[in-house]
This record gives structure tokens, C-alpha cells and sequence, in this order.
């Protein structure tokens, strides 16, 4: 899905993650998993969420991209973990950000907690909205560098 300002997918995403309304992003990750077994023979792994640093979490009271992932998990039967991945440094928001503003917020940011999860291991990232790529080549280039032999990724939406 493309997702347009003030567009029906913005909307939806909105009340995901501002409204309370985690169960949306399970149900969302389901379809997205079933659509992902229609088209392709899923390789992975491990799902593995973009995790959010823990005090905007906390203030959240959720992270988005779990519950994408544990819908994810629901209809393809693979494992997810929100724990093999950190947000070891608080980022500013990334909404108000240039393109290349957003890429340099996020250098450096991740961390693996756990280098077992994800040596020579496929993993898909999964993050809720694909605006510049800047957060999924972030955490991505981590997880690659820790030893994962592969990445894929999976978003609701891509920005236009």
C-alpha cells in the first residue's frame, strides 16, 4: 500500500500507533502474512520488529512493529523475537525530518542483544510505514554485521 497524507492509510496507521489501537497492527500483519505466502516461499528465519527506544515505548505503551510481527508470525509460522534487537541511543522523531536528516538521526542506533538469534540466520525486519528506508538500512546493516546471512524486510506501507 502507498501511503499518502491524509490518505486512508495514514488514517489506519494513525490510530495503530497514536490512538491505542495495537490490536489493528496484528490483524494488519496477518494480512500481511498471507499475502506473503500467495506470493513468494517465505525463507526466513526469524521476524524480527524495529524496535522503538524504551522510554517512547514506555510512553506508547506498545511498540507497533511487535504487533505487526506477531501477526506476521500468526500467519506464516515463523518465530518472531522483539528481543535479539536494541535502540540502544534515543532518536529524535523521525516525522518532521529531511531525507537526509533521517538517515544520519538513525546511524548507529541498534544493537544485537543476541548474536545466536541471528548468526546465519534469514531475517525479516518488519517496520510499519517504509518513508526514506533510513530506519530499515539502519537496523538492517546491524543485524547483517552481527552475522544474519540474509535480510529481507516488510512494511504496510511505502511513502510516496
Amino acid at each position: 500500500m502507498f501511503f499518502y497524507k491524509s490518505g486512508i492509510v495514514q488514517s489506519i496507521l494513525h490510530h495503530f500507533k497514536y490512538k491505542n489501537q495495537p490490536e489493528i497492527g496484528h490483524q494488519l500483519g496477518i494480512w500481511l502474512g498471507e499475502d506473503l505466502l500467495v506470493n513468494i516461499v517465505p525463507s526466513w528465519d526469524l521476524i524480527i520488529p524495529v524496535p522503538l527506544h524504551p522510554l517512547k515505548e514506555k510512553r506508547r505503551g506498545y511498540n507497533q512493529s511487535d504487533y505487526l510481527a506477531s501477526g506476521l508470525s500468526e500467519a506464516t509460522g515463523i518465530p518472531w523475537s522483539k528481543k535479539v534487537v536494541a535502540r540502544s541511543i534515543k532518536s529524535e522523531t523521525q516525522t518532521h525530518k529531511s531525507k537526509t536528516e533521517r538517515w544520519e538521526n538513525v546511524k548507529g542506533i541498534f544493537s544485537v542483544t543476541n548474536l545466536n538469534e541471528v548468526k546465519d540466520k534469514h531475517i525479516l525486519l518488519v517496520d510499519d510505514v517504509i518513508t526514506t528506508g533510513a530506519t530499515l538500512e539502519s537496523c538492517g546493516t546491524t543485524l547483517l554485521e552481527a552475522g544474519a546471512k540474509a535480510l529481507s524486510i516488510a512494511s504496510i506501507a511505502v511513502a510516496r
